[in-house]
């Protein structure tokens, strides 16, 4: 049984394959085309995961698509009724992904009538919900989605049980805590679809000093039910001009139209300019922003616990990539247990509507547990020297050297440890945002001038945003105040006060990591490197960042090459290559 999972014309497009209830392959469209959160249909996404599993498209006996335009038809209508504008976009939104079988068919050269494949539509946050916990290693959890927008719903939750998943409510549009920070984050000045993350970041330089105006821009009634929360909508423009959001060209990155008010500048002051200088006041506003974020994902949670009594819990959506929010779920919620799957966010949606088939309408048993996110593509030997020897490399006096295991794991630690930055690629691509131990820019935790030259020299980029700390899982609890397993960085702790001194570059100014614990099962290469670092330093932590440079993370050697060429890192390996400059 072949299930190919498809999230097309929205952020992030990616395809995913299952073979027998096995995840086979799953990749972004952006690792192939270099287009940032590309959108329109992912077709080198869906042929190098028919290209993985060894099929053709006249294999598959499912196509799962996590987008159903007929969920809150009744909503929708009268959404219609209000704008013509939305009421124009829906239409084509439904013209759009009742085509996906011609598309599909196009996109292969194929007769749609000689496809044989069962396509089913799956409403956007039940595959968020799939993808994590049809995945996960709980045969029973709680389950919580929460994003901007997806088929007119901004958040689910619900039970998993086996191999089933039962819903138990939604917040429909226009409240959502996606759109809330999204809103807020336009209003800071970074306006870049995806640009979330940089202010949960910068959120950690300020004080929540604007926290009640944020409790009216977010009400939350602790006592009601899970949801319990609704924006203030004078705050927002979204509830009455539409969510303005381009996805349908897979060559350009997505856009989100304005969705703040001129309420919101009357209450917090001017609004900044994407060029303007970053002052205390934006500091804290992002603070209290994340506060805010804090107190309602972590009260649904808390709510959520007591009306499941489940210690276990999955999470899904933007959302879920709060990390620093994650990471206080432990403490604020009753909740024992977490799995966030690596990709979160929409890119996820391939996986969870291929899961969907298998387990929810097909009624399977699970068998499969993502325990690692290596699901890219990966290059052979020969592909990796083939990629060398076009390289400008060899004519700008790179020196590469070919080593053994053992020998390559004690010069890249040694590089590492005498302070240079080092370009780490390995066997298949990570799938989801983060880069894992595959694709990565590694450098040593123990320098806290590290952090300021990767952003300058290396990344090219704000010089307040973090790095995360890559450290051996074994020595969790040595180095930070919890040790649940974070192999995906998407859980943020508090590093030790002991031990912050110790690796001050990975370390935020808020005294957190945004770790991931590395196994030697999960990736026996990259936890070498950590151990061999160890070994030489004291030290079972390295600093990773993802192998990019302003684009998506590097795919092919070549981008690789490309990468360690035009921005300042030291020495890059390739496989069992080492590459350094003379």
């Amino acid at each position: 049984m072949n299930i190919l999972g498809i999230n097309a014309y929205h952020g992030n497009a990616s395809a995913a394959i299952v073979c027998d209830g096995q995840l086979i392959a799953a990749v972004e469209e952006e690792r192939f085309n270099r287009v940032k959160y590309a959108a329109g249909f992912p077709v080198q996404a869906i042929r190098f995961c028919l290209k993985e599993a060894g099929l053709t498209l006249a294999d598959i006996d499912h196509v799962g698509i996590p987008r159903n335009p007929y969920a809150r038809l009744f909503t929708k209508l009268i959404y219609s009724v209000r704008m013509p504008s939305f009421a124009r976009q829906r239409a084509k939104v439904l013209a759009t992904f009742t085509g996906i079988p011609e598309a599909l068919a196009a996109a292969f050269d194929a007769d749609p009538q000689k496809i044989k494949a069962k396509f089913h539509r799956i409403e956007h946050h039940q595959a968020h919900l799939a993808s994590s916990f049809f995945v996960s290693p709980f045969d029973s959890a709680a389950l919580l989605s929460a994003d901007g927008l997806g088929d007119f719903a901004s958040t689910m939750w619900g039970v998993g049980d086996g191999g089933r998943m039962n819903i138990h409510g939604s917040v429909a549009f226009p409240h959502s805590l996606g759109l809330f920070y999204s809103a807020v984050t336009q209003y800071l000045g970074f306006l870049k679809f995806g640009d979330e993350y940089k202010v949960m970041g910068l959120g950690a330089y300020g004080q929540p000093e604007h926290l009640e105006a944020f409790r009216d821009i977010v009400r939350f009634d602790e006592n009601s039910g899970v949801n319990g929360f609704r924006l203030g909508l004078d705050y927002f423009t979204h509830h009455r001009t539409g969510p303005e959001m381009s996805w349908a060209e897979a060559d350009k990155t997505p856009t989100l139209g304005k969705l703040f008010s001129a309420e919101m500048s009357r209450h917090l002051g001017p609004v900044r300019g994407p060029a303007e200088p970053l002052e205390l006041r934006h500091r804290n506003l992002a603070a209290s922003l994340q506060a805010r974020l804090e107190e309602v994902y972590l009260g649904m949670l808390r709510k959520l616990a007591k009306a499941t009594q489940m210690k276990s819990v999955c999470l899904a959506g933007g959302v879920a990539f709060n990390c620093v929010a994650n990471g206080k779920i432990f403490d604020s919620t009753g909740f024992e247990q977490i799995y966030v799957h690596p990709a979160a966010g929409d890119g996820g949606l391939s996986v969870g509507a291929a899961f969907y088939v298998w387990n929810q309408i097909l009624g399977k048993p699970r068998s499969f547990v993502m325990s690692h996110a290596y699901w890219g593509p990966g290059y052979s030997r020969d592909q990796v020297r083939s990629s060398i020897d076009s390289s400008a490399l060899s004519r700008n006096g790179y020196s590469v050297a070919e080593l053994a295991e053992p020998d390559l794991m004690r010069n890249t630690a040694q590089i590492i440890a005498d302070g240079k930055i080092l370009g780490w690629f390995q066997d298949r691509a990570e799938w989801g945002p983060r880069a894992l131990g595959n694709r990565s820019i590694v450098a040593d935790p123990r320098r806290t001038e590290m952090k300021e030259i990767l952003n300058r020299r290396i990344k090219h980029r704000e010089i307040f945003r973090p790095f995360a700390p890559s450290i051996l899982a074994e020595s969790t609890g040595d180095y930070f105040e919890k040790s649940h397993p974070s192999p995906f960085m998407t859980l943020a702790y508090s590093v030790r006060p002991e031990k912050r001194d110790k690796i001050p570059a990975p370390t935020h100014v808020d005294g957190t990591g945004r770790l991931q614990t590395v196994t030697r099962e999960a990736n026996p290469r990259y936890w070498q490197l950590i151990k061999a670092f160890e070994n030489l330093t004291g030290v079972p932590v390295v600093l990773n960042t993802s192998f990019n440079d302003n684009e998506p993370i590097v795919c092919r050697p070549e981008e690789a090459i490309d990468c360690f060429l035009r921005t300042q890192m030291d020495a890059l390996v390739l496989g069992d290559f080492l590459i350094t400059r003379q």
